[in-house]
């Protein structure tokens, strides 16, 4: 029956929408996706299989494009590290797609929003996921919004605070939100819904709460996760004066979670989080096998952790407020102000065995100079509200165009030959690093260059500061990569 359905999935390239489109596929589903960057998606395993739009969902015009002949449209962005006024943003990208799907003759939208109790203050994030999900049943075409809470899967934002909350510290002095009832839900049974929605009838137009078989307290989850990761049970002391915002201080620097995603899960947990009722068995079957239980799905999560099988990954989100233009072209910089640092050096090792070094930079390999320095660099852009060197990598050996790197982006990777890395701490300017293998001789040689376009006179001021270190740090890590490619030759 799904062969003959085309499904429009938007948000893709973030954590739930890349694992959705190869399920979809498997389903016999034709799938189109609708991409800001398809370039993130350049190296994504089913890339050559679906159709893909290039444009922003708010844009009226490349909207209804996307829309034509369309069965069923996912709706799967939201603003998670939102600033400003990013809810009004969210209800004009919310009804500009709701018109186009509308005009397009969509016959079905399915949307993920947040499980939410009832008659209460709900914080920005989860009230903004309401208002869209209000907008999109009001669009007239056939909507089922299904409101799930914590998701736990490998990758996940819930799951890795947790995981990291869990195996920092021996002692968790927590908010009194640990106390509050919430029910997660394992990703697969996040995909088992998202699938059969598309085949409910016509004349479902309605709100679903879905979740999981078990209703936890927070800090039941978090040792949940000890037992099932081999640590003992952490004591923990629910605190009256962690207030949400010093709360998501302290998970932005005892964990990879930046400060503008721990902000959102945090306020979203102020409150108990459960199904209201279970109306989604009566149009949604649960699967035969039935939902998996959150011990279950921790233990699924961090299976796929272990084995480097992590699919998707909060860290390949984008991240709101960065720049996300590539780095123009030489001839391009004529007139700016640009600072560079060039580095070369020859290895006797195989332009493959150097490209193998230079894939594997960052996360646990680090950045083979001053360990210290970069360390810190870390911790400075924490503070200020960065992402921070803790956000590592999502495969230890491979990567791919738009995969996070500590606090680096993958903007471009040319495999065995180029990669380029565009900068996504806090910096008053524009900056990207580049590193190349090239053949020399029976050996290889080593190109290495950081590219800086300052803003004003802070962003010059920035550079001439860090000056002085950058004869240590870019020397040393260009001698330090050609040594190890040539030791492990």
């Amino acid at each position: 029956m799904n062969d003959e359905k085309l499904a429009l999935v938007t948000g893709a390239t973030g954590y739930i929408g890349g694992r959705l489109v190869p399920r979809l596929l498997g389903a016999g589903f034709r799938v189109r996706v609708l991409a800001r960057t398809p370039e993130r998606l350049t190296d994504a395993p089913w890339a050559d299989e679906v159709e893909i739009v290039e444009g922003d969902l708010g844009d009226a015009r490349v909207a209804e494009q996307a829309m034509t002949d369309v069965d069923v449209l996912y709706y799967l962005v939201h603003s998670m590290g939102g600033s400003g006024d990013f809810e009004q943003r969210e209800r004009e990208i919310a009804q500009t797609a709701a018109d186009a799907a509308a005009s397009a003759g969509v016959k079905r939208i399915v949307y993920l929003g947040g499980l939410h109790p009832a008659g209460v203050e709900l914080s920005r994030h989860l009230r903004s996921r309401r208002e869209v999900g209000s907008i999109l049943l009001a669009s007239g075409v056939p909507t089922i919004v299904l409101q799930a809470g914590v998701v736990i899967g490998s990758g996940s934002t819930s799951f890795e605070m947790i995981r990291h909350l869990t195996e920092v510290l021996p002692y968790m002095p927590a908010p009194q939100w640990v106390r509050n009832r919430i029910q997660p839900i394992a990703v697969r049974d996040v995909m088992y819904y998202l699938i059969a929605a598309a085949d409910v009838p016509a004349d479902v137009n309605r709100a679903f709460d879905i979740g999981g078989p078990d209703v936890l307290r927070y800090g039941q989850l978090m040792n949940g996760y000890a037992v099932e990761a081999g640590l003992p049970q952490r004591p923990i002391a629910a605190l009256p004066v962690l207030t949400p915002w010093l709360a998501s201080q302290w998970v932005n620097l005892v964990t990879p979670i930046p400060r503008r995603l721990a902000v959102p899960i945090i306020e979203s947990l102020q409150h108990p989080c459960v199904m209201l009722d279970h109306d989604i068995d009566a149009v949604i079957p649960p699967p035969a096998e039935g939902l998996i239980g959150y011990r279950e799905s921790v233990r699924l999560a961090l299976a796929r952790e272990q084995a480097g099988e992590v699919e998707t990954s909060w860290r390949d989100s984008a991240v709101a407020g960065v720049p996300s233009d590539p780095l123009p072209s030489d001839p391009d910089w004529a007139g700016s102000t640009v600072y560079t640092d060039v580095r070369e050096a020859r290895s006797p090792a195989t332009t493959e065995q150097l490209w193998k070094v230079i894939e594997g930079v960052g996360g646990e390999n680090g950045w083979y100079s001053l360990p210290p320095a970069w360390a810190l660099r870390g911790w400075f852009d924490k503070l200020v509200g960065g992402v921070g060197l803790s956000r590592g990598r999502r495969s230890a050996t491979h990567l791919n165009t738009g995969d996070a790197l500590d606090f680096w982006r993958v903007e471009r990777i040319e495999r065995g030959h180029l990669l380029r890395l565009r900068a996504e701490m806090r910096v008053p300017g524009l900056a990207w690093l580049e590193m190349s293998a090239e053949p020399d001789g029976d050996g290889s040689r080593y190109h290495q260059r950081a590219v800086y376009f300052p803003h004003g006179l802070l962003g010059r001021a920035y550079w001439w500061a860090i000056w002085p270190f950058h004869g240590v740090i870019f020397s040393g890590m260009a001698r330090r990569i050609t040594e190890t490619a040539a030791r492990q030759a």
